[in-house]
């Protein structure tokens, strides 16, 4: 029996409330007033419960797209915090903290603010909301809706059916929004971006998207331990050479920390831990002086898009547009994408309002996006540094001495570009990693003082996560036997060390062990769609409003 659902009309459907889709909704808005004529109909999804809670991010906006997306921005009040007045990058050893004594280029950030992303966003969609936007919150986009192979809408999940799939006397059927235009702005990995991209084959011509994940707490620290506007970049301890990424500390007040490791999700070490080498980065002497006589006020973790230029899918078909971080618009260099998010949402919003206004919303005429960004300061940051992160394939040496000729060379090199591989096929088996003896006891193994190192459960808490718990699973895993034979032999179980949430377990049952799903702690990062090897876990949506409530992160 087909169920009924009913049918919303719209001319423009922006699926996620971010940066990126936030700002194509308020320039598009903007634009159709400034022509005159009938009001368009917009609407945003976000699944997120309020606009701004699944927000993540260290994080220094560049306020070039904000300049040109809101003039005023600062007469409106938007949510900005210091200045930077000072940046610092450190090489850390176990013991030591050395400074560099200039810092390059690409990490200097004169004229950036020092912001929280999800008071950011908030303030951002109420920008939207005040121009007459429809901004639809605790609504998850869970389907992509087609007309032979032209995307003409999406559907919104059910709501109320239960953990076993029957549904309860609260069930409410999903809506069909139909749109002229939808523009995919479902953040990094995102659920109907990723589906679009495998029907259509839009990354066909493209590197494989290469991504890692970011680990953040927010601390609360004795007054004038950094100065506001300070913020220090470090590479080095606690990651190894082989292993890509470094750590960050942000001075967002006289009395408030953003601390965090981003690491790659390319490592080859099936033992790696991300969030046991956070707990190792807080415990050097450098972080734990600062962090001294402090407490953690928030927790979050993000997997962002680090496969630069080269990794970017065709962003545009019949009816539809990817902006942001789903098409994986970042400067991994940089370390920066959120100027870059509104700079495509709003192109988008450009070329939608075109294909509205002619009735043409054919790829032909979407193709317009693409020529927007190879003309404007996407293409101009994004292609100089389009290898750096393809260098650190091989290692931390010759990565930074790939990096720092590329600033000569504009990018170029003898290979370009470079050779990529998706970072899970790179995670090597414990037999092929630690050879046939298998690994030793964990030297680096960190001490739980719930002071300044945290298990996984006590960082949950702080990250303000909740689901429905009879619902529904949202991580859905193709095959569990793999989990309990193939995986754990040859890989260890890597889930329950990538996973920053403690979602995954392995536990003895009567007939040996089994995966056990943690649904209701996940932060909706995306690392275990991402880096599982056996590439058998989909994240989906959660009942809509489900997930972390990131405040002041």
């Amino acid at each position: 029996m087909t169920l009924e659902r009913e049918t919303l009309e719209v001319d423009v459907l922006i699926v996620g409330g971010g940066p990126a889709g936030l700002s194509a909704a308020l320039h598009l808005v903007r634009l159709q007033k400034s022509i005159g004529g009938d009001p368009l109909a917009i609407a945003v999804l976000e699944k997120s419960r309020d606009s701004g809670s699944h927000m993540l991010s260290g994080a220094v906006l560049d306020p070039t797209a904000l300049g040109d997306l809101l003039p005023d921005f600062k007469s409106r009040g938007a949510p900005l915090g210091p200045v930077v007045h000072d940046d610092r990058v450190v090489f850390l050893t176990e013991q030591r903290a050395i400074r560099f004594p200039f810092t390059p280029p690409p990490l200097k950030n004169d004229g950036c603010y020092l912001i929280s992303l999800n008071q950011f966003v908030r303030w951002l969609a109420g920008q939207a909301e005040t121009e007459g936007v429809d901004v639809f919150n605790g609504f998850a986009g869970t389907e992509v809706l087609y007309e032979d192979d032209r995307i003409v809408g999406v559907r919104t999940g059910d709501r109320g059916i239960d953990r076993r799939g029957v549904r309860k006397r609260t069930f409410e059927p999903g809506v069909d929004i139909r749109a002229v235009v939808t523009i995919f702005a479902d953040g990094v990995r995102g659920n109907l971006t990723k589906t679009v991209l495998r029907r259509l084959r839009l990354d066909a011509g493209s590197q494989p998207q290469t991504y890692a994940l970011g680990i953040k707490e927010l601390w609360e620290v004795p007054v004038g331990r950094l100065a506001p506007g300070t913020v220090m970049h470090t590479f080095g301890y606690p990651l190894r050479f082989e292993e890509f990424g470094g750590g960050f500390v942000y001075a967002l007040a006289p009395d408030r920390l953003s601390v965090g490791l981003v690491t790659g999700l390319d490592y080859q070490d099936p033992l790696f831990d991300p969030h046991a080498a956070f707990q190792r980065l807080k415990r050097h002497p450098m972080l734990a002086g600062l962090l001294a006589e402090g407490q953690l006020i928030r927790y979050g973790a993000k997997a962002l898009p680090e496969g630069g230029w080269h990794a970017l899918p065709r962003a545009y078909t019949d009816g539809g547009l990817i902006v942001g971080d789903a098409a994986g618009f970042v400067n991994s260099l940089r370390l920066k994408g959120i100027h870059l998010a509104m700079r495509t949402g709003m192109y988008a919003a450009e070329v939608a309002l075109d294909a509205v206004r002619t009735g043409d919303p054919s790829a032909s005429r979407l193709q317009a996006f693409q020529a927007l960004v190879d003309g404007g300061p996407v293409r101009s940051e994004l292609y100089p540094v389009r290898n750096v992160h393809q260098s650190f394939a091989h290692g931390l040496i010759a990565g930074l001495t790939y990096t720092g000729l590329s600033l000569l060379t504009r990018g170029w090199w003898f290979r370009d570009p470079m050779p990529s591989h998706p970072g899970h096929e790179r995670m090597k088996t414990i037999a092929a990693y630690y050879g046939p003896d298998g690994p030793v006891r964990d030297s680096r193994a960190v001490s739980i003082d719930r002071k300044l190192t945290f298990d996984r459960l006590t960082n949950v808490h702080f990250s303000g996560t909740r689901h429905e718990e009879d619902q529904p699973g949202h991580l859905r895993v193709q095959d569990l036997d793999i989990c309990r034979t193939r995986c754990r032999e040859d890989y260890g179980n890597p889930c329950i060390r990538f996973c920053p949430a403690n979602v995954y377990e392995m536990i003895e049952a009567g007939d040996g062990p089994r995966l056990q799903i943690n649904a209701s702690n996940c932060v909706h990062c995306k690392t275990c769609d991402i880096i599982d090897p056996y590439q058998i876990i989909d994240w989906v949506p959660p009942e809509g409003g489900g997930g972390p409530r990131y405040d002041g992160m």
